[in-house]
């Protein structure tokens, strides 16, 4: 047997790449390292900016050429990051010997010394991480999240008034609207959306234990705490002012909570249509040339919910050791963090790739009204509860000598069906007034729906 070529071990890497290809801009280790620059960069340029330790500030063009080492960082910087990290067996200190490099390229070797000056690998490392994580979440899986949302929405609207049997338990329950049912999901995850949107991205910019020991060594004169916070607040991302070695990362447990809580949802919704589609509520949209099953031609798969369902699972439970492991470093700094957080583009990644299979899941489903109209009609002892409920006003508001309206429903409908013929004989035999009589009589399972339309609809 031959060997093969070199192979994706991931599928987020292989059959899956195109879904979740935007995510590689930043969380990749590619996206990463270009992220280590942009910060060596800005930290060279903070400092000449206030002229510490004889430099000056850059002209325009100078500045323009150092952030070009970020704005078009390529193949061929990652390629000589690969080489020096072979010999350094250190990542961080292969960007700084990278931005050294190109300033010597550059000629501006004068303010060579100023690279990395008084940081500590967590320090570029920790504003990297909130760099990239920030914007794959805003740029690319809040979109994606929000347009499940938006589709759910669309949905709700749609079906706001299609009447059908609730399930509680598994049995037939007080019917609602297949609107209003998708508005609950929409609803729950745009709560979450909301969180995640207000989270923070935090870094530390300290030196080696969090002290600004090496930066007051070299100028007692600089309020370094200030610099640093002007700095990290010039990327756009928030300073953790007391650290260790390292930035806590609390704020990424929390993130990963709050993604892994979507997921949850998304999960709940993703079993949901799944279900509903083998109850014949859904059918699904054939796609021309698709296959369902392998020998049976009759049928249509739910893959799409089925593949969500299974990442959203996986990225789960990568986002719970994200945030289970993050939390904790031993004393001042131990390195699992580093290769937990290599690991967050997959999280995300497989969270992306369900998010793109309910979007076309959802994309693929009709409502069948008329399978719904007849699972109501099939069910009428639903009725009960609103039955024994007029009869406790009526007692209540004493036009009822009915001892136990609960007991009188719970005999005549339990553990079997009953049909409106039925119903309607009972609730003229009732010790009530004629206007409960009225309203009861005028219900069926499918007008049973309170105001269901009204809340799918807000």
């Amino acid at each position: 047997m031959t060997a093969l070529p070199p192979q994706p071990l991931s599928p987020l890497d292989g059959r899956y790449r195109d879904a979740v290809a935007p995510l590689g801009e930043f969380l990749s280790e590619a996206g990463l390292n270009r992220a280590r620059v942009e910060v060596e960069v800005e930290w060279l340029i903070a400092l000449t900016d206030r002229s510490l330790f004889g430099s000056s500030p850059l002209p325009d063009a100078d500045r323009q050429r150092l952030r070009a080492l970020y704005a078009y960082f390529g193949p061929a910087e990652i390629a000589w990051l690969a080489a020096k990290e072979a010999v350094t067996r250190h990542d961080v200190k292969a960007v700084e010997y990278l931005v050294r490099d190109r300033l010597a390229a550059l000629g501006l070797d004068r303010i060579a010394e100023l690279t990395h000056f008084a940081c500590t690998s967590e320090d570029i490392n920790s504003a990297a991480y909130a760099l990239t994580v920030q914007r794959a979440v805003r740029g690319v899986w809040l979109p994606k999240l929000r347009e499940v949302i938006a589709v759910l929405e669309g949905l709700a609207n749609e079906h706001a008034d299609a009447a059908m049997l609730a399930r509680t338990h598994g049995q037939p329950a007080t019917p609602t609207t297949m609107g209003k049912e998708l508005a609950v999901f929409a609803w729950r995850l745009s709560r979450v959306a909301h969180q995640i949107e207000a989270s923070e991205f935090l870094a530390k910019f300290s030196g080696a234990t969090g002290t600004f020991s090496a930066h007051i060594a070299a100028d007692p004169d600089v309020d370094w705490p200030q610099l640093s916070r002007e700095f990290i607040a010039g990327l756009g991302i928030g300073l953790n002012p007391l650290t260790t070695q390292i930035e806590s990362h609390d704020w990424q447990v929390e993130l990963y909570d709050r993604a892994r809580h979507a997921g949850g949802i998304l999960h709940n919704l993703a079993t949901d249509a799944w279900t509903y589609i083998s109850l014949g509520y859904f059918a699904q949209i054939p796609v021309a040339g698709a296959t369902g099953s392998s020998t049976m031609p009759h049928k249509i798969n739910p893959i799409r919910f089925e593949n969500a369902e299974a990442n959203l699972e996986i990225a789960g439970g990568l986002f719970a050791t994200l945030a289970s492991t993050l939390v904790t470093s031993r004393m001042q700094r131990d390195l699992t963090d580093s290769t937990t957080q290599r690991n967050i583009g997959v999280a995300f990644g497989h969270s992306l790739l369900a998010l793109d299979n309910l979007l076309r899941g959802l994309d693929s489903i009709s409502l069948s009204r008329d399978v719904l109209l007849a699972d109501l009609d099939a069910n009428w002892e639903v009725l009960a509860e609103a039955i024994q409920t007029v009869v406790r006003a009526e007692i209540a508001a004493g036009r009822s000598s009915i001892s136990d309206p609960y007991a009188l429903l719970k005999d005549l409908t339990r553990g079997h069906r009953v049909g409106r013929a039925d119903l309607a004989a009972f609730v003229q035999g009732l010790d009530i007034s004629d206007a409960a009589k009225a309203r009861l009589l005028a219900l069926t399972p499918a007008t049973y729906v309170g105001v269901a339309e009204r809340l799918a609809r807000r």
